[in-house]
């Protein structure tokens, strides 16, 4: 298969817009999605640490962008390859418009899992605005004929936990960890699932 990268369709989260090239091409190896700054100055990675999950690889494509890793800030032109690893702290942001940075990662020692997170991110934008059951059910229809992302599952019940649907929340959150366990310990502590936290079933699923 071949593409140009402006053949694949841009998705925009609520964050900055991306093009999924792993699920373009079906890869399930590893991880791969281009990530732009329309304008200089906009922040294209958001800060983050992978800390307990993936290294990455950064590539910058076209323009130029400067990155930072921990207190580390680095000047990466148009051909610059910039890798992290789990843990370190790491944001990138624009220098000149229409910057493009190929982000490719996988976990270390680990077959690479594909979550789905590419098909969730277009309800993203809803679950940022706090529109919370808006965005469970445009996703539950869309994980009702993805069944097999568990990343998708286990974001579609934070939606249904955060919108009171307590049934549905620990149903989606146990299939997404029949699927995956590392999504136990990541509901163990996560605020969305505030609301049902009480709850015996909920309890008994984080408690594996």
């Amino acid at each position: 298969m071949v593409a140009h990268l402006a053949e694949i369709d841009e998705v925009d989260d609520g964050r900055e817009p991306f093009r999924p090239i792993r699920q373009h091409f079906g890869i399930t190896s590893f991880g791969i999605t281009a990530w732009t700054g329309r304008a200089a100055g906009d922040r294209i990675i958001n800060e983050h640490d992978e800390a307990g999950e993936d290294e990455e690889l950064y590539v910058v494509q076209s323009g130029r962008a400067t990155f930072e890793l921990d207190d580390a800030r680095i000047d990466a032109p148009a051909g610059t390859f910039v890798f992290a690893r789990p843990g370190v702290r790491r944001t990138a942001c624009a220098e000149e418009p229409q910057t493009t940075i190929l982000a490719i990662g996988g976990m270390p020692g680990q077959a690479y899992e594909v979550d789905g997170w590419e098909i969730w991110a277009p309800f993203n934008r809803l679950y940022l605005e706090g529109r919370y059951a808006e965005a469970a059910d445009g996703a539950r229809d869309v994980a009702e004929a993805h069944p097999e992302y568990a990343g998708l599952l286990y974001n579609l019940a934070c939606c249904e936990s955060l919108a009171g649907r307590t049934a549905e929340a620990i149903e989606h959150l146990r299939l997404a960890i029949d699927k995956s366990a590392r999504f136990r310990s990541f509901a163990s502590d996560d605020s969305d699932f505030g609301p049902i936290r009480q709850e015996p079933t909920f309890q008994a699923l984080v408690a594996g």
